[in-house]
């Protein structure tokens, strides 16, 4: 019978294939009190399993074709911090030692801790790594148990050839998981399947980074979807509508397959766009920019045919380091492999976008009305701890000495945080000086995520080179809801009038007073507003590298002259979404 199981599009295109299911496989954890003599024992048990699994990512790296896509590369150096992360190693010590918990106990303790710090982290990527975390610790935890997970242990097809019957080996497959590691995807780099379907994970999770940068389909947070699914079902993955159709009938068969014969000459025909200039039929230079997570992006990002980086997300060096915050030098060296990548194209860094830590870890009653969205991140972290901001604004600065930077400051609001940012810079530049350390010119950005930015351009544009809207947050702040609660996700709208309004003025300012403006949230990567943007005013789109070519697409068969005056009526209607569709 056929059904349709609904999740999150995160990597366009349709994929038709046999099912290979991988079902989840949590660990079971005994629960028991150890003696005092055992705990050096059990401490040893868990590092043993420990160094396990950092020889088997390591060998994994080693033996990494070519053409793995960096974020996959990324994302496996993300495990190996992960397991070398000294709260976590400390942790296991102290619950052992002090509680005398028997070593799993221990490990899947410090889990939960660590854990619920990713959850009070606003930045939606960053709250996603905390599916990595667990991954890191179920493979621990199979070493101690003496089951190491075939994928790693043997990065062959060994493994999916043993799900497979003999008569499929022939025909399309598509992998339905409860959620996939980043060796998971490795492991199938290399195999036949054609497309991706997980229960868990949102778009900024690891399996939609690397589906995208790999131009897979993929559907995630499927939820029952391994479950519901059996092995070798037919079924059909529409990564643009998020759906997955089980045992679908002929008729819907025939309709995906000339569906997905289409998808596979738009690519064709996109990929022959890589070089050409991204100019509107009126002569409008649009500028598109990549968006990139970690340093080794960059590569990708210049294959796309991006004009420079208009986002770097550097709180990927922070992550899972609480206590242990990256130094001047290490950031320094991260931010120079990412310029020198972008082999003289502009590259625009972040400032640390992450609540803090210590100020959130409070008595439980008061974590409970705690609201992380609202609270101490973003540059109110920087600024409560000059110290690590002084840190960062060294690195970019010294940075900037290798190819052209471009310095964002998060989630500013007030004028006193723009003139306290302002002054630390002078600062970190001083303190380069007095060193006699090179450093550069950078050019100094703000985002625009809260309405009270929005509202007061003005005061922005007095001290900054350029502004970048982050419509993530600009629409969950404006629209009071909070992206990753389900129960109201419905009602976040980019297009809703508010949102629009503060966005088009946003625009209109800048563009009068001659300053750079870009949106680098979702909406810049989204090819159904892309129209609209133009015709707001917008000249620069940062988005993730994977779109860059469709949207280019859009560009180029737009006339912005025509397009100006239907913006101006979409701005100004009761359901702009309606006009979009007309």
């Amino acid at each position: 019978m056929t059904f349709a199981v609904h999740g999150l599009p995160v990597a366009r295109g349709v994929a038709i294939g046999r099912a290979v299911i991988v079902a989840s496989s949590r660990v079971d954890v005994a629960h028991y009190f150890i003696e005092p003599h055992q705990v050096e024992s059990e401490v040893m048990r868990v590092r043993t399993a420990r160094n396990a699994v950092v020889e088997e990512i390591q060998r994994l790296q080693e033996d990494m074709p070519r053409d793995a896509p960096p974020e996959l590369t990324a994302l496996l150096d993300v495990h190996l911090m992960l397991l070398q992360d000294k709260e976590m190693e400390n942790g296991v010590k102290h619950w052992v030692s002090e509680r005398l918990y028997n070593a799993e106990w221990a490990l899947t303790t410090q889990l939960e801790v660590i854990a619920r710090q990713f959850d009070e982290m606003e930045d939606e990527y960053l709250r996603e790594r905390k599916a990595d975390l667990e991954q890191v610790v179920e493979r621990i935890l199979r070493h101690m148990k003496g089951a190491a997970l075939p994928v790693v242990a043997t990065p062959r097809r060994r493994t999916q050839q043993d799900l497979l019957l003999d008569d499929t080996v022939d025909v399309p497959l598509v992998l339905i998981a409860h959620d996939l590691s980043p060796a998971d995807m490795l492991q199938f780099k290399q195999s036949v399947f054609a497309g991706f379907v997980t229960d868990v994970g949102g778009k900024t999770s690891h399996t939609a980074i690397v589906a995208r940068s790999m131009d897979i389909p993929a559907v995630v947070g499927a939820r029952l979807a391994s479950q519901l699914v059996r092995q070798d079902d037919w079924v059909i993955i529409d990564g643009d509508a998020g759906v997955v159709i089980v045992d679908p009938s002929a008729i819907i068969l025939a309709e995906y397959g000339f569906k997905q014969r289409q998808g596979e000459v738009e690519r064709e025909r996109l990929s022959r766009l890589r070089h050409t200039p991204a100019v509107t039929l009126d002569g409008q230079h649009v500028e598109l920019l990549a968006n990139i997570e970690m340093p080794d992006d960059a590569t990708a990002a210049v294959k796309a045919g991006a004009q420079g980086v208009g986002l770097f997300r550097s709180e990927f060096l922070f992550m899972g380091r609480s206590g242990n915050l990256p130094g001047e030098e290490e950031q320094y060296q991260a931010y120079r492999r990412a310029v020198e990548g972008m082999q003289g194209l502009p590259v625009t860094i972040r400032t640390v976008d992450v609540g803090a830590d210590k100020p959130l870890d409070r008595a439980l009653k008061e974590e409970a009305h705690l609201n992380p969205a609202l609270g101490l991140r973003a540059i109110r972290w920087s600024l409560a701890d000059p110290a690590m901001f002084l840190d960062q604004l060294r690195a970019i600065l010294r940075a900037a000495a290798h190819g052209p930077v471009h310095m964002l400051i998060p989630m500013l609001a007030h004028g006193v945080e723009i003139r306290q940012t302002i002054a630390l810079i002078e600062q970190a530049r001083a303190d380069l000086k007095a060193r006699g350390i090179a450093f550069g010119d950078v050019k100094l950005g703000a985002m625009i995520e809260i309405p009270a930015a929005a509202l007061t351009l003005k005061l922005f544009l007095k001290y900054f080179d350029f502004l970048s809207v982050g419509t993530n947050d600009l629409i969950q702040y404006t629209l009071a809801i909070d992206r990753a609660d389900e129960s109201v996700a419905h009602l976040y709208d980019p297009l809703h009038p508010a949102v629009l309004r503060l966005l088009a003025d946003t625009i209109a300012e800048c563009n009068a007073q001659g300053k750079g403006v870009s949106v680098c949230g979702e909406m810049a990567g989204d090819i159904a507003l892309t129209r609209l943007l133009l015709g707001l005013g917008l000249r620069s789109f940062s988005m993730h590298p994977a779109q860059i070519l469709a949207v280019k697409q859009e560009v180029l068969r737009a006339d912005t002259s025509r397009l100006a005056g239907w913006a101006q009526q979409v701005l100004h209607a009761e359901e702009p979404s309606l006009m979009l569709t007309e």
